[in-house]
């Protein structure tokens, strides 16, 4: 009974050590967990009145816009390489995506039903305070534009906003734009007949980020 009793303290101590080394060697099994990247920053968004070239920019008031609308940092999972633009019709937003899983998040307007459409396209240009010229089925369909057949100056109630990015889709301009507009509270319907309406102050944010070549996903 005593050389048990003697013997008792080395065993569990045999063990310990035992179980020790067995948790060591399988934390070292472990992957190790990297923290994830703290998004980017940028300056604060200003959607007061202010000048813009020739032209006013009118104030948006974000209290008649629903939060998710409004331009923001997201976590955005996705294969695309940074720079590539996302849009999703259904959710009426549109992705840019930046590094370490982020994007920059904007709201939309987009096509009502019969004019939405999906597919993959290219910023073959882009225009400040751009000309709107409506094409012949739309002014055949309204024909009180038919004053802007040979195009409307740019301008705040210009159709086209700010800032347009004009999309090339399968080989060809086929009319499709990323651009501003007067009527911001259109921001978050289906309304337009195919293009992307964003809030002037947007429009003029996105312009600025991304190059002529840009990749353009509709979904």
């Amino acid at each position: 009974m005593d050389h048990i009793q003697a013997i008792s303290p080395l065993i569990r101590r045999r063990r310990l050590l035992a179980l020790t080394g067995s948790a060591m060697a399988l934390s070292a099994c472990l992957p190790a967990l990297t923290p994830t990247p703290p998004p980017p920053e940028f300056p604060p968004i200003d959607y007061s009145t202010r000048r813009d070239g020739p032209h006013q920019l009118q104030a948006i008031d974000l209290q008649e816009i629903p939060e998710f609308l409004h331009r923001q940092v997201v976590r955005y999972e996705t294969d695309e390489p940074t720079g590539t633009i996302i849009i999703e019709n259904q959710n009426r937003l549109l992705y840019l995506v930046l590094e370490d899983g982020y994007s920059l998040r904007y709201g939309l307007s987009v096509g009502r039903e019969g004019f939405d459409w999906t597919g993959t396209s290219t910023v073959y240009r882009k225009a400040r305070w751009p000309t709107w010229t409506p094409p012949p089925e739309m002014i055949k369909r309204e024909p009180h534009l038919e004053r802007w057949k040979d195009g409307q100056p740019g301008g705040p109630q210009n159709p086209l906003g700010a800032r347009a990015l004009y999309l090339m889709t399968d080989g060809r301009d086929q009319g499709y734009r990323i651009h501003g507009t007067p009527e911001w509270r259109s921001i978050g319907r289906f309304a337009s007949s195919g293009c992307f309406r964003m809030l002037q102050q947007d429009v003029i944010d996105l312009y600025n980020r991304v190059p002529i070549g840009t990749k353009v996903i509709v979904i």
